[in-house]
């Protein structure tokens, strides 16, 4: 059975992700209307805490922008937590 403090360390957190200002790298266009919302996969302050890995797959999924061939750094993007 988890105490209260184990089971808050594994809960998912929902974060608004928006790109700070229009990007141009390798042939990819990032604008700031490019918004997406990630959960991550564990309870976290930062959605860019794994190497960004919910980010890069939210990106791809909704717009097609690889976030790495953009070179994109958390600098980039501003985040707010949901919940």
């Amino acid at each position: 059975m988890f105490t209260p403090t184990q089971n808050h360390s594994i809960m998912p957190r929902v974060f608004e992700i928006t790109p700070k200002r229009i990007k141009r790298t390798n042939n990819t266009v990032l604008t700031p209307e490019m918004k997406v919302t990630v959960t991550t996969k564990m309870h976290t302050f930062n959605p860019f805490y794994n190497g960004a890995e919910e980010v890069k797959e939210a990106y791809m999924r909704l717009y097609g922008f690889d976030y790495k061939k953009a070179c994109c750094t958390q600098s980039d993007f501003t985040f707010r937590a949901l919940d």
